[in-house]
């Protein structure tokens, strides 16, 4: 094997992953908030967000390329199984039950703020 090929060979490994990792942080990141939506109580999410920290942590040790890969794929299955149905949404958020309440006005709409402070000349 050439230089250029076994470079090629270790970008191409190096690349995937990366990218491997970058989809188990935000796996690990989505299912961890949505823990948070299954526990009631705060010391009921402490204990389930140590059992899942503890199932990630169990395939770290994992180096197969194509072994990760699955891994990745049975963790979003698992994780598409058992998503909230109903998941908390912070209510400024978009989808929350304040978003736009106030929306701006319309163009060609002045809004005072100084009301009760008029000039009296």
């Amino acid at each position: 094997m050439s230089a250029t090929a076994a470079a090629t060979t270790t970008a191409g490994y190096l690349a995937r992953r990366a990218a491997q990792k970058e989809k188990v942080r935000i796996l690990y990141r989505r299912a961890l908030k949505d823990t948070l939506n299954w526990a009631v109580h705060r010391h009921l999410f402490y204990q389930d967000a140590s059992e899942l920290r503890e199932r990630f942590e169990s395939n770290k040790h994992v180096e197969d390329l194509d072994t990760v890969d699955r891994l990745i794929a049975d963790a979003e299955a698992s994780y598409n199984k058992w998503r909230h149905p109903d998941p908390y949404i912070v209510p400024w958020a978009p989808g929350g039950s304040k978003f736009t309440r106030n929306p701006t006005p319309p163009s060609g709409i002045e809004i005072i703020y100084d009301y009760g402070r008029e000039d009296n000349d």
